[in-house]
Order: structure tokens, then sequence, then C-alpha cells
């Protein structure tokens, strides 16, 4: 096989793991068996292999010493403190940068929260966790302070591995995301006080992880211990 279509069938793999990681049909814990997915595409185990290195570089797959390939579990801890940490300096950061959100850009943010309200009815979890980001980076990203924004991009950063984990979860915290999103353009547009806009953001950033917590304690309840 050459180069070309080997990278060509990489990219089939990445594409189709992935997608089943982002649905939940491939939730924490679970096993990828190289075997199996090369079968079920029709391609050998090594572009296979490679979408799974691939994976794994981006956090969504972990490699475990006799066991092999597993879709990350969720580290409740590292997300409930990081997404506590994204509340506080995404909050400062959104407040400080409204001051500098001209029309173009609060529109720029409007457009994209509309985009993701067309999505509600038929979510796409990955799709719509990118628009959030977008959304997000229009209103934190002219931050005057380099400090703070560098700590809202390790914030994200560290959430990279779970990125699309919330909205697959929780899908019904999507349409609440967006209503909220509305309610602080309209803080900014209004001129609200900078510490009005920061607790908005922050407890926007905040509920998310509430939901996302509460949804992963039900499951856990209610799942028996699942085998391989």
């Amino acid at each position: 096989m050459s180069a070309t279509a080997n990278a060509s069938k990489s990219e089939q793999a990445y594409t189709w793991i992935r997608s089943r990681i982002s649905a939940h049909t491939f939730g924490p814990g679970y096993r990828l068996v190289l075997g199996s997915i090369a079968d079920e595409l029709n391609m050998s185990v090594v572009p296979v292999r490679e979408a799974i290195r691939r994976l794994e570089a981006e956090g969504l797959v972990t490699f475990e010493r006799n066991v092999g390939a597993r879709v990350t579990l969720v580290d409740e801890s590292e997300y409930a403190h990081t997404m506590q940490t994204l509340g506080l300096v995404e909050g400062a950061a959104t407040a400080l940068s409204a001051p500098l959100l001209d029309d173009a850009a609060l529109s720029q943010a409007a457009e994209v929260n509309e985009r993701m309200t067309r999505m509600l009815d038929h979510l796409d979890a990955h799709a719509f966790t990118e628009l959030n980001r977008q959304f997000h980076s229009v209103l934190f990203e002219p931050c005057p302070n380099p400090h703070l924004l560098d700590l809202v991009h390790r914030g994200w950063a560290r959430l990279s591995g779970i990125r699309d984990s919330t909205f697959a979860y929780v899908p019904g915290r999507a349409r609440h995301s967006v209503d909220e999103h509305a309610q602080i353009l309209e803080l900014i547009r209004g001129g609200a006080d900078p510490l009005e806009i920061e607790l908005a953001a922050r407890n926007h950033r905040w509920r998310t992880r509430d939901a996302f917590l509460d949804a992963l304690h039900t499951r856990t309840a209610h799942t028996p211990g699942e085998g391989s």
C-alpha cells in the first residue's frame, strides 16, 4: 500500500473512531480492539494503529499495560478543578475584554451563538463544542492582561481530552448554554458593571461543570461493572 493510501485510511479510521468517542458510542474506558476496528473498516491494523496514536496524543485514548488502548476515563477531580479555575480566570478575562469589544465582535459572537441554537434539535457534540470555543474566544481574547489570558488558554488546553464529553453526556445543557450566552452578550452590550459580567461568565462555566458531574454520577450509579 502506498504512503498516501495508508495516510488516507488512517484519516478515515481517525474520523470514525473519534466520532464514536464524541457520541459516547465508545464511552470512557471502552477498549479499542485494533483488529475488530480494522475489520469493521475493511482495512489493515496499520492505519488503525496510527489513528489511535493520534487520538492518544489528543488525550482521547490511553494505553494501559497488558490491556491496550482504551477511551480515556474522565478524571473527575481534574475536570472539576480545571472548570472551577477556568470559571474564575475566564470570567475575569471576559470582564476585562468587555470594554474593548466593538459591535463587530459582539455581532460575531451572536452569530456563532445563533449557529449553536440551530443545532439544538440535532446536536453534534463535537461541532457544538467547537462553536462554543469560538463564542468564548471572541469574548476573552481581547483581554489586555497577557498573564490572565495565558491562564485561560491553559484551562482550555487541560480540557482538551474531554472536550466533546460535556454536551454528549448532558445534551440538555446545550440549550441552557446558548441562553446564558445571550445573557452575557446582553450585559456586555448594555455596559453592565464589570463584576456583573465576570460573575455571569464564571457562573456559566460552573453550571456546565455541575451539569456534567451530576450526569457522570448518575451514569456511574446506574451502570454495572463493564467487562471488555
